[in-house]
């Protein structure tokens, strides 16, 4: 007789990756709270029967006890010391009872959900809700590290299963029941102290979170500082040189002047004297090492930027890449790959690429470096491609937010960046030329300056 194995991830779309690869796309799906994928396969030498089903996140949430609820009666400084309970998070979905139901009969529970202390929180959770007990006799618990749900990282996990961890477990039940405690305790108090004292003022509930209040703290400072700040009207000399088919702009040392007559004595003392002399060229070799790897707060940081996605959206972007396979998990702290990371497959499945495909294969070729040091938050790996993908396979927004990966990931693997800085003389020491930078790689000029600039 087969062995019974219950998974469970941490939402359905990942369930279907991980039942698709360990199945070789042989199983079958039937509806449940959430779909269950079935299939029969080997699981520790033995014949097995796999059930493949999913949460949807937390199971559970926190709250206080329905005679702590209201609040003519209690006392806000009361509920610290009151004592917390769980319930299911979304009842109608029915969860806790499906992951019972499916529970039944099965030897071995394998929990993939996401490698975070979030996620070791919801492996408590199923644990709870299927029965299954670590110590209970004849049954085995395991947890599924993972960091992409590409075949490669499903079965390497599968091979190196581990057991749970409740100590994270309980960190995150920790960090509830703070939140749940000063955030209910404040909100009573706040709102109770500010009834009354603003006649525009909604103050029904005025809630407070503790994330949230010193976010909305930083907005008002901002805002304080646009309202109170006074404009003055300023000048500045901008002029424009034509070189061999290059319009090139010359910075102004003293940058702005708030005097309009002084902004138009050097205005005309500019446009009198139209004639430029190259008398120097100085040049000075800098280096501009290679990137850490990409952790979420950087993927975040140039998504607003550059590619000019809110924080939602690139996480919603990510996310999806992520199910679909195509980056690892974008939830991480790290900026510091394992010493195991394979770096040589990751830049292997670029090949292919039509825009950095050859730059990846003179890296394999002329051999790559490994980034610089980061810091390891002991989560997950940096943000990695996991494999090959196009504009039209993803879309636009999606492709962009991957194409800053990959690229990322092969500047991080890359040789550092040196360049020649064209330091340059000062035009009536008022006027000084762009700087120029050259890439002694490629020996590809970027916005370069041919000239030093001194009036005649």
């Amino acid at each position: 007789m087969a062995t019974k194995v219950l998974m469970v991830a941490e939402k359905p779309s990942i369930a279907l990756p991980i039942a698709t690869a360990l199945s070789g796309g042989r199983f079958s799906t039937r509806r449940g709270s959430t779909d269950v994928h079935e299939f029969d396969g080997k699981f520790l030498s033995s014949n097995a029967h796999y059930k493949v089903t999913s949460v949807i996140g937390h199971v559970f949430s926190m709250d206080f006890p329905s005679s702590y609820q209201n609040w003519e009666v209690t006392d806000p400084f009361d509920l610290f010391e009151a004592p917390v309970l769980k319930s299911e998070s979304n009842p109608k979905a029915h969860i806790r009872r499906h992951l019972h139901h499916e529970a039944q009969g099965c030897t071995y529970l394998v929990l993939w959900l996401d490698c975070d202390r979030e996620g070791e929180n919801i492996c408590y959770e199923v644990i709870e809700c299927t029965g299954i007990r670590e110590t209970g006799p004849g049954r085995r618990i395991y947890r599924a590290k993972f960091s992409s749900v590409t075949e490669k990282d499903i079965f390497n996990a599968m091979e190196n299963l581990i057991q749970p961890n409740q100590d994270e477990a309980l960190a995150v039940d920790a960090r509830q029941e703070i939140d749940l405690k000063v955030g209910v305790a404040f909100t009573r108090f706040q709102t109770r102290y500010f009834q009354g004292k603003y006649g525009n003022l909604d103050s029904r509930v005025i809630s407070y979170g503790p994330c949230q209040t010193p976010t909305l703290g930083f907005c008002v400072q901002r805002f304080m500082q646009i309202t109170t700040f006074k404009p003055e009207k300023f000048w500045s000399i901008n002029p424009y040189i034509i070189k061999d088919g290059y319009e090139l702009l010359l910075d102004w040392e003293r940058n702005k002047v708030f005097d309009f007559d002084i902004a138009v004595m050097f205005q005309k003392l500019v446009a009198n004297d139209g004639n430029l002399k190259v008398i120097d060229i100085s040049t000075k070799e800098e280096c501009k090492p290679r990137p850490c790897g990409l952790n979420t707060v950087g993927m975040l940081k140039v998504a607003s930027s550059s590619l000019g996605f809110g924080p939602q959206m690139a996480m919603q972007l990510a996310e999806r890449l992520y199910t679909q396979g195509f980056i690892s998990y974008p939830r991480t702290e790290s900026t510091a790959y394992p010493s195991s990371f394979d770096f040589r497959t990751a830049l292997s499945a670029q090949l292919n690429n039509p825009i950095w495909g050859k730059g990846v294969q003179m890296l394999l070729a002329d051999g790559y470096h490994k980034p610089r040091t980061g810091s390891d938050a002991g989560d997950h790996p940096p943000i990695t491609p996991m494999r090959l993908a196009t504009e039209e396979m993803l879309g636009s927004d999606s492709w962009r937010l991957y194409q800053y990966v990959c690229q990322h990931f092969i500047g991080s693997v890359s040789s550092d960046c040196k360049y020649s800085r064209l330091l340059t003389c000062q035009f009536c020491r008022r006027i000084i030329c762009l700087h120029a930078f050259k890439c002694l790689q490629h020996m590809d000029f970027v916005n370069y300056c041919p000239f030093i600039c001194e009036s005649r």
